[in-house]
């Protein structure tokens, strides 16, 4: 599938870019520095605009091997980068995926995540039928926690050291 563009509402899902139109590379680089953000996302380590571009990269190969389909939150009006949503561990065959989110720190506590991850989940449903996701987060992330109660995931239960909540469409 062609990478897919997401018109939120008060936010744009967008492909993450390194071009000439728009470089989201040191909005990368600066938002991999958050504490926060290392915290939680601990396999990639996005510490220059060589390996910001290299993660742009990725994140295209993710998208066009039907892996990963990831988009950057966009600021509508200027394109600006505010955070990344994916839905992860993608299984067309058996419909399901993981939602994963990230948003920068001067983006937080204004909705973002959850506009974000919702417009993702219709996305998961609508456009590629999936059956259920799952949110996956450590137990004291509690922004993540959060996210996945507005956005109607149902708690599972611990799974390991996470927790794991669901979301099942709503066509059955």
């Amino acid at each position: 599938m062609e990478p897919a563009e997401i018109n939120a509402g008060t936010l744009y899902l967008r492909q993450l870019r390194a071009d000439s139109a728009i470089d989201d590379r040191p909005a990368l680089v600066e938002a991999f520095t958050d504490p926060v953000i290392r915290n939680f996302v601990r396999s990639y380590v996005v510490d220059s605009l060589e390996s910001a571009g290299e993660y742009v990269r990725r994140r295209a190969e993710e998208w066009d091997r039907d892996q990963r389909y990831s988009w950057a939150v966009a600021e509508p009006t200027t394109g600006e980068l505010l955070g990344e949503v994916g839905l992860r561990k993608l299984d067309l065959a058996a419909r399901t995926a993981e939602i994963a989110v990230w948003v920068r720190p001067e983006s937080r506590e204004r909705g973002v995540a959850t506009t974000a991850v919702d417009a993702a989940v219709r996305f998961g449903f609508g456009a590629l039928g999936l059956a259920h996701i799952d949110y996956i987060h450590e137990p004291d992330n509690g922004a993540s926690r959060e996210v996945a109660r507005k956005c109607g995931f149902t708690l599972l239960g611990p799974d390991g050291e996470n927790l794991r909540w669901r979301r099942i469409t709503e066509s059955g």
